[in-house]
């Protein structure tokens, strides 16, 4: 049993909980922002294990296929599967099996929703990691498709089909994900240019991506405040999404006028912090 646990351990980080925590996040806000939760407590629960399970088997396929890039990588060579603790063999069929029971419960939940699903986790694995990762800064383009994904196929599983909202909330994500993902490739510009992975940085410089993701929050912040005005958010909400909204620009406005470190690391954890409190907003 102790080795049991012992070798759970080592298989957590595979996973990066907050990461996939926050995705899940956003696929539970879809749906509640079209469903009452007290009558759908079956259906949401499948929703969280569907998704839940989707999300870490497409980061344990990810992390399976970037183990040479890891090693190579300061921040992540110390990763189970970089460093050898785990085989390749067990994390590629730990990742399958989580990726077919997410997709297959997801399908068996509702066709469309499955559809969704799976679509997310083969733009996430296949055209962003494995085909464009490696040649061009701009795949995490289809990283944000990806990224927008839950949240959409939440809201369709609770309306039982596709509307505006749901396609706002979704570009919301896509727009909000340059925030989280440059300011992250601008601190570790060093790991990523010794890995060999082209990020805006490394292609454009520091100016021109903070330029980006300053433009990228006001689009996400914009998309946000249309989809809960549509969703009848109420003013007391709303206004506390405009006052998160307006802590999300300061920060991005700050990286262009006062580029540091310090306020580039304070953007990437506000960004976070940001799109979990909106999706709570939109589920209360």
């Amino acid at each position: 049993m102790k080795s049991f646990f012992s070798k759970l351990l080592h298989y957590l980080p595979l996973i990066k909980g907050l990461q996939t925590g926050l995705l899940v996040a956003t696929g539970l806000a879809g749906y509640l922002s079209a469903r009452c939760p007290i009558f759908n407590m079956g259906t949401i629960a499948g929703l969280f294990v569907s998704l839940f399970l989707s999300i870490s088997g497409s980061t344990v396929l990810n992390m399976w296929y970037d183990r040479d890039i890891d090693a190579k990588m300061g921040r992540t060579k110390k990763r189970p599967l970089s460093s050898g603790i785990v085989s390749d063999g067990e994390v590629l069929r730990l990742g399958l099996t989580l990726s077919l029971l997410g997709v297959g419960l997801a399908a068996a939940m509702d066709a469309l929703y499955g559809l969704i699903i799976f679509a997310g986790l083969f733009f996430d694995v296949v055209v962003y990691t494995i085909w464009l990762k490696r040649k061009t800064c701009w795949s995490i383009v289809w990283g944000g498709i990806s990224g927008g994904m839950p949240i959409l196929a939440g809201r369709v599983l609770g309306l039982g089909g596709f509307d505006w909202i749901g396609i706002i909330l979704s570009l919301g994500i896509l727009f909000w994900i340059p925030t989280h993902i440059l300011t992250f490739s601008m601190k570790y510009y060093d790991d990523y240019k010794a890995a060999g992975v082209p990020t805006f940085p490394s292609t454009y410089g520091f100016d021109v991506t903070r330029a980006v993701i300053a433009i990228s929050s006001v689009i996400a912040a914009f998309a946000m405040g249309i989809a809960g005005w549509g969703i009848g958010m109420t003013f007391g909400y709303l206004r506390i999404l405009i006052v998160l909204s307006a802590g999300l620009l300061t920060l991005a406005v700050a990286t262009l006028l006062r580029p540091s470190e310090q306020v580039n690391f304070g953007l990437f954890k506000y960004a976070s912090l940001y799109m979990l409190s909106s999706m709570i907003l939109i589920m209360a």
